[in-house]
């Protein structure tokens, strides 16, 4: 190539999954002779520019959708619909303006409806083309893929054998411009002495981060192993203190989390589906406590309880020595080795 085609990366801002997981497709099209521009708010923005602090950022304004403390979000999603609605319009009409001033001729959004372009190849990354809900699950498909489709494609970020992610990557219908392109997670296998008995992991969106925060802070009171609580704070100095038996780490990196993963016997964390992915390709066993509300994380927990390899239990019912007794009776993650397809992915881009 004469120049390097520059590719727009834009992960969802909710919780940390979907910026760790942007991290391996970021690298590969580093690799493969792209430019590289993120569009990246809040933690995620963080955590990105600490990963890849030579990259250029851009900043576009995202979806703010309240979290609610007390009751199911798919309620509290259906009440903020016109928000929601006008936002994506406003996402649409900024990233029109970033593709003429930066010269952008790709785009890879993940999760975030309103990054699409009639005139630039733009490509939507999800896991969940079947999102859970106890109420109006063919409507809210149908939306679902009203924006998917205005892509020119959509990565399904699984294995299309395995399944890792059940009915939520792989419904009876799927959108038109789907591909599967397997699975992965930034970090790397290897074995490793273990140092801790436990490693808590506190990410995804406030106010529940903190409330589970709390939670876990109060249970580990008595502990007398050693154990890591990481708490997902990427926008505050880092930060390492010690209480009795426990290491507190205000956030980690990706070596730095890599290393405390596979140090420890097991992860207690949300259910989220990028962190299941680390833990799958980690081997490590893990106890899910899903963020209250969100039927994604609920359904990925009772999914994986189902098939007998991790043990979960609800926030409002966590129960630290009873939870890591349940474990006992769990497999863990095996590691699935799946081929890569970022390649055929970069490819998309070069034609």
């Amino acid at each position: 190539m004469n120049s390097k085609k520059r590719i727009l990366v834009a992960p969802l801002d909710w919780g940390l999954g979907h910026a760790t997981r942007c991290i391996p497709i970021i690298n590969s099209l580093l690799q493969h002779n792209f430019k590289v521009i993120i569009s990246a708010n809040g933690r995620s923005f963080h955590l990105l520019k600490e990963e890849f602090p030579e990259l250029e950022f851009v900043r576009i304004k995202e979806i703010d959708v309240k979290y609610p403390r007390f009751f199911p979000m798919s309620i509290s999603i259906f009440f903020q619909i016109p928000k929601i609605l006008f936002a994506i319009y406003s996402e649409n009409k900024t990233l029109k303006k970033i593709v003429e001033k930066h010269k952008i001729d790709g785009i890879i959004s993940d999760n975030r409806f309103g990054l699409f372009h009639k005139k630039v190849k733009s490509v939507f990354i999800t896991h969940q083309l079947q999102i859970q809900s106890p109420y109006l699950k063919n409507f809210i498909q149908k939306i679902n893929y009203f924006f998917i489709n205005k892509f020119n494609m959509c990565w399904v970020i699984d294995d299309e054998k395995q399944n890792l992610a059940g009915e939520l990557s792989k419904p009876k219908k799927l959108p038109n411009n789907y591909k599967y392109i397997g699975l992965h997670s930034r970090l790397e296998f290897s074995k490793k002495v273990k140092k801790y008995k436990l490693c808590f992991i506190l990410t995804g969106p406030e106010p529940q981060r903190t409330s589970f925060e709390k939670i876990i802070m109060q249970s580990v009171k008595e502990m007398g192993e050693k154990i890591v609580i990481i708490l997902g704070k990427t926008e505050e100095e880092k930060k390492i203190t010690t209480k009795n038996n426990a290491t507190i780490i205000s956030s980690s990196n990706t070596s730095e989390i890599n290393k405390y993963i596979l140090e420890s016997e097991i992860i207690i964390s949300r259910s989220g589906y990028s962190t299941i992915m680390d833990l799958q390709k980690m081997q490590s066993k893990a106890i899910f406590v899903p963020t209250p509300g969100q039927t994604e994380q609920e359904y990925l927990a009772k999914h994986l309880k189902e098939q007998e390899v991790c043990f979960y239990q609800k926030q409002n019912e966590f129960d630290l020595n009873k939870a890591i007794n349940e474990s006992e009776n769990y497999s863990g993650f095996g590691r699935y080795i799946a081929e890569s397809k970022l390649t055929v992915c970069n490819d998309f881009f070069y034609v």
